[in-house]
């Protein structure tokens, strides 16, 4: 069966997407860099700040092979992961991708590149503090994938939990990028007295995936 990765309008978006990327963000972050405040804020509001190709399509295949249910990404961006996950979604034919970004210009982008790959019904777009935008998903996450604000990591697993299913799994990105941000977050997940199983994944800039066991 083939994928949905490979059909002529996803295939075609994520290569635009990716290679904006690699060409544009490099001087965005690094002028973010020397900026503080409303300034480094808006540079990065124009970096894609993505998940590389091998990294998106790791997410692809775990939600691809995970069980029937609601896959909640943090940290849309301008929508790179979401493609992939909302990818898997179509070819293991159940299930919606809800995402949550802060930023409104990338939101409204990422909703155009997702409408473009002809994957919008599958995807919940939801703009805010996702404190607030995912307090009420309550049940039936079969995926979770970290990839916002670094120290909201942890809170936003925790008021997640409630809603895992058992078994399921949950990414965490950027360990290589922010390892003092993310150890509390890290901390918590490798402690199994807190119902997880967790291994770091060498793809990308390093993700944590861990596996909901109680």
């Amino acid at each position: 069966m083939s994928s949905t990765l490979d059909g002529d309008a996803v295939r075609r978006v994520l290569e635009d997407m990716h290679s904006a990327a690699d060409r544009d963000d490099p001087p965005l972050i690094a002028q973010a860099r020397g900026k503080g405040g409303t300034d480094r804020t808006a540079l990065l509001g124009e970096a894609f700040i993505p998940v590389d190709r091998h990294a998106g399509r790791f997410l692809y295949t775990l939600a691809r092979a995970s069980a029937s249910g609601t896959i909640v990404e943090f940290g849309t961006s301008f929508g790179i992961s979401t493609i992939y996950l909302a990818a898997a979604i179509r070819d293991r034919g159940h299930g919606t991708v809800i995402t949550t970004e802060i930023h409104t210009g990338k939101a409204q982008r990422a909703a155009g590149y997702i409408r473009d790959a002809g994957l919008s019904d599958l995807v919940d777009l939801r703009v805010g503090d996702a404190l607030e935008t995912l307090k009420d998903v309550e049940q039936d996450v079969s995926l979770v994938f970290l990839d916002g604000w670094k120290d909201l990591y942890l809170p936003v697993l925790r008021l997640l939990e409630p809603a895992l299913q058992p078994g399921a799994l949950v990414v965490a990105d950027d360990l290589d990028l922010f390892p003092d941000a993310l150890k509390p977050y890290l901390a918590y997940v490798r402690d199994p007295t807190h119902g997880y199983v967790s291994v770091t994944v060498p793809i990308g800039d390093a993700m944590e995936l861990s596996a909901r066991a109680l």
